[in-house]
């Protein structure tokens, strides 16, 4: 069973809200798309996105929420009035696209943007708008994939400053498993959620982040 980022009841929300902020901080308050999906990144709010926190996934418009982005990133000028449209713009769509794929996928905003790119997701709504949004997801999943060739485990184990041999004696996981789990020989997956857990204390990081993540 695949692990989403939190209740599906709360996807459609979010991706309207995600969108809508998206458009409102382009083409309303005039960032750019880097600068806005970087300070979003950046914003303790997203983390929180990330995870379903209904005040921010369903209790809040995208110009509230940019407005909550702006603020968290250090921006203190005066911002527009909020403005919705019924019309959906190539902003809206990258926001509603992004929203989806990190609610399916359970990645972290900062990780797919970094693969991905806001721009590349603009360029890409010409063609993948008026498609189902798996074909999106697809797409996604390729660019993630060359991005971050190695495991989860290889590169949280890395980030740490840790070598298998080190994990291994720390985490008290066998260093043939954490060898057998990084070379994809055995799937991390379907290992014992004990396993998981002392990994992930180790490394400092949620049980999920270790996991891989498969087809939709």
């Amino acid at each position: 069973m695949e692990i989403r980022a939190y209740s599906e009841l709360y996807v459609e929300s979010a991706q309207n809200i995600l969108g809508h902020m998206f458009d409102f901080a382009i083409n309303e308050a005039n960032f750019s798309p880097r600068d806005i999906a970087s300070r979003f990144c950046m914003a303790p709010c997203s983390k929180q996105f990330e995870i379903g926190n209904p005040r921010y996934v369903a209790g809040m418009t995208g110009p509230e929420l940019a407005k909550v982005v702006l603020k968290e990133s250090g921006y203190k000028k005066e911002l527009p009035e909020d403005v919705m449209y019924i019309d959906r713009s190539p902003e809206y769509w990258a926001g509603w696209s992004l929203a989806y794929y990190q609610w399916l996928r359970d990645y972290k905003f900062s990780d797919i943007l970094s693969a991905i790119g806001i721009d590349y997701i603009l360029k890409l709504y010409p063609v993948y708008h008026e498609m189902d949004i798996l074909k999106f997801v697809s797409l996604a999943d390729e660019k993630m994939k060359e991005a971050y060739p190695d495991t989860a485990l290889k590169r949280y184990r890395t980030n740490a400053g840790l070598s298998q041999s080190e994990l291994a004696e720390e985490s008290g996981v066998p260093l043939r498993q954490i060898q057998m789990f990084e070379q994809r020989q055995r799937d991390i997956n379907k290992t014992s959620a004990i396993n998981l857990l002392k990994l992930s204390k180790v490394l400092h990081i949620r049980m999920e982040d270790l996991m891989e993540r498969g087809d939709a």
